[in-house]
């Protein structure tokens, strides 16, 4: 069954609003009947409820502000039904009390707008042509942010600011005495005049943000000062950063000046810990100052709509490196033919390309291998110890729908199933982060095979570590966090956070590498060695998750080709349709591996071969199809990385010198022809002279 998580959650949202209507009601009611306790209470609970949801579920409240009553307008409502009951309750004086009340009201609302506009110049103000990471910024005089309740915030300011007002005027409703609504108005003025003046000082020389062409001068020099060669191009939504974060050890340790290029402004935090200097061009005009700079090439690991604008540059040369490599047709997709080179990592995926013939040309591919799988221990034989240790890592629906993409839906349940009934195995599910995104049958299928693996450890017992793995898990968590993450205040903006991720002070790689390998060893300590695991945060990352695999079961994905590189046994799921010959066939990644169908029934027999090695039949198979896919391991594929590099930027170096042959070429022709026109030019006024002189048209000559 799937989770209650979220029908739960829907519940308490509905009985939210419909406690929300509920009393706005009571409202209504108590203040034409009269009943005083009753508008009181009412009053004071909506205004509470409005403040709780606004900080608990702020989502909630955005479809309300779709349906065109947002916070401005529930507060004005609840703030005039309290007049009203003002009216009604006897002992106050509507013409020579209420008035001065209903005027100071109408003041501070026309200050709350007032400074909403201050604080969308602000923000203007605060917003530069670029954002960057790693890049010394102080010549630019960064500032940090206002509160977020004065710049960003306008309807926690409102029910904040308004606070004062409603308790003055209920006060008011209870003792009829307008004093105490008096006091309440003048409070609220005084804070929303006070936050104006304050958020107003944002807008003054010393804390405003340089213009775009300051900036864009300081980024021209910086970029000549730091003479960058190759730069990862990058671009895509929120859940798409893991394409680029997967090449960033690799682009740390090449042997030229590397440069990080996003094009979204959020993406600048959802890149990793890295010391390579990151440069966001939400703009296109901006990105083409990238022309004049050093930079000769660029490296693509994803396709995005964006892509085609960098290509238009001339003087940078494209290679499309990928996110990782799979029998998928989007392994060759045609966009490919746009890049001056496509880099792959073996044998294999130039085959790809040739039967897909979507206009790849041969010359124009280049094997490089996998660099980023160096981390990846080798095949060690026999499991060692009382389990078996199994990664089940389903790759996600897609989104053309093709029930071949993912196991999850046909297959997912029952591999999980024969997995968990043997009980010499320890089970660790990682499905892909995007399972469900586009297939509801994907996401419930995921939930229930959760579901499956907790009550599977349920009727498991054994012993366990003590509270001394819990506590080093826990303090080398605060480490890695430390060193990957830069803390931020909440009201941190885009300018405040450029400011404080600066240039890094020193060897950042390094210190991560030895914390997150810290991490690691504590993470898989502080379980027993019997419990499955169900991994779905970005820790531990998949190749991790290898190490501590015997065995691999996925689907056509490049989780298949990674994990190749340890020669471990695998298995792929067919849930395509086709014949198992037909399938490998048409997936030359499963050809080294065990197929399982949808039912799964194979999985006893594959763990067998797992357990006795002399059982396996394709153990000669994985190597020559490791190498196949990912290339010889000699010589390393960093270094073949790095001479692939060398060679494209060469290229760029040629074009650059015949591009200033042929303009030079140009210049003394032009300069030529121009010299040529001015002495035809000065033989036709020397001959018009010349008649005139013969005519005697003496005015003509002495002009």
């Amino acid at each position: 069954m799937p989770s209650a998580g979220p029908s739960l959650r829907r519940i308490v949202q509905l009985s939210a609003l419909l406690a929300m209507f509920a009393l706005f009601t009571a409202q209504i009611v108590s203040a034409l009947v009269p009943n005083v306790p009753v508008f009181i209470a009412a009053s004071a609970a909506g205004l509470a409820l409005d403040i709780c949801l606004q900080y608990r579920d702020p989502g909630l409240l955005s479809h309300l502000g779709k349906a065109r009553f947002d916070v401005t307008v529930r507060q004005l409502l609840r703030d005039m039904l309290i007049l009203v009951g003002l009216l009604r309750i006897d002992g106050i004086d509507p013409t020579r009390e209420q008035a001065p009340l209903l005027v100071g009201l109408c003041v501070f609302y026309a200050l709350h707008f007032a400074c909403q506009a201050v604080s969308v110049l602000v923000r203007r103000t605060r917003t530069l042509p670029v954002v960057t990471r790693n890049i010394d910024s102080t010549a630019l005089r960064l500032t940090t942010a206002p509160p977020r309740i004065l710049a960003r915030r306008q309807g926690h300011r409102l029910l904040t600011f308004s606070l004062p007002t409603t308790a003055g005027l209920l006060v008011t409703a209870a003792t009829t005495d307008a004093y105490w609504g008096g006091i309440g108005v003048g409070i609220a003025l005084a804070l929303i005049i006070g936050g104006i003046a304050y958020l107003g000082t944002w807008l003054l020389p010393k804390k405003r943000a340089k213009s775009e062409q300051k900036v864009m001068e300081w980024l021209d020099q910086w970029l000549a000062d730091y003479q960058p060669t190759v730069a990862m191009y990058f671009s895509g939504g929120t859940t798409s950063a893991y394409q680029a974060n997967m090449w960033l050890s690799t682009l740390s340790q090449i042997d030229a000046k590397p440069l990080i290029v996003l094009r979204e402004r959020f993406m600048v935090q959802k890149i990793d810990a890295t010391d390579v200097p990151i440069i966001c061009f939400p703009k296109v005009a901006t990105m083409f100052s990238l022309e004049n700079s050093t930079l000769k090439m660029m490296l693509h690991p994803a396709n995005a709509a964006k892509t085609s604008q960098v290509l238009r540059i001339p003087t940078i040369k494209h290679a499309f490196i990928n996110h990782g490599e799979s029998d998928k047709l989007s392994s060759c997709n045609p966009y490919a033919k746009a890049y001056d080179e496509v880099w792959v990592a073996g044998p294999a995926a130039r085959e790809r390309y040739a039967l897909a013939d979507v206009g790849v040309e041969n010359k124009d591919i280049v094997e490089v291998g996998r660099p980023q799988l160096a981390p990846i221990r080798p095949y060690a034989g026999t499991p060692i110890g009382a389990y078996t240790t199994v990664l089940y890592a389903p790759t996600w629906e897609g989104w053309d729908g093709n029930p071949g993409n993912t196991s999850v839906v046909l297959a997912g349940e029952n591999i999980v199933r024969q997995l968990l009934a043997d009980d010499g195995v320890r089970l660790l599910y990682k499905p892909h982060p995007m399972t469900g995104s586009v297939d509801p049958r994907a996401g419930a299928a995921n939930e229930r095979i959760k579901a499956m693996i907790r009550e599977a450890n349920t009727k498991r017992s054994g012993a366990r570590p003590g509270p001394e793995a819990a506590a080093e898990l826990a303090s080398r968590t605060a480490e890695l966090d430390k060193v990957t993450s830069t803390a931020f205040r909440k009201s941190a903006d885009e300018m405040e956070r450029m400011l404080l991720q600066g240039a890094p002070q020193g060897d950042r790689e390094a210190e991560i590498a030895e914390a997150t390998a810290a991490w690691e060893s504590a993470y898989w300590a502080s379980f027993p060695e019997w419990e499955h695991q169900i991994i779905t945060d970005a820790r531990p990352a998949i190749f991790a998750c290898f190490n501590q695999a015997d065995l691999l079961i996925s689907d056509v994905s490049s989780v298949v080709s990674d994990w190749l590189s340890s020669e471990k046994p695998y298995a792929v799921a067919n849930t395509s349709g086709m014949t198992e010959a037909t399938f490998r066939t048409g997936f030359p990644t499963v050809s080294a591996g065990a197929i399982l169908t949808p039912a799964a029934d194979g999985v006893p027999a594959l763990l067998e071969s797992v357990r006795h090695p002399e059982k396996d039949t394709f153990t000669a198979a994985r190597a020559e199809l490791k190498e196949h896919l990912l290339g010889p391991s000699d010589p390393p594929s960093l270094v073949r990385f790095n001479a692939a590099i060398a060679a494209l930027c060469t290229k760029a170096d040629e074009r650059s010198v015949r591009m200033e042959s042929r303009l030079s070429a140009a210049i003394p022709s032009q300069r030529g022809a121009a010299e040529e026109t001015a002495q035809e030019s000065a033989q036709g006024l020397g001959s018009e002279s010349d008649s005139e002189e013969d005519s005697g048209a003496e005015d003509s000559v002495n002009a």
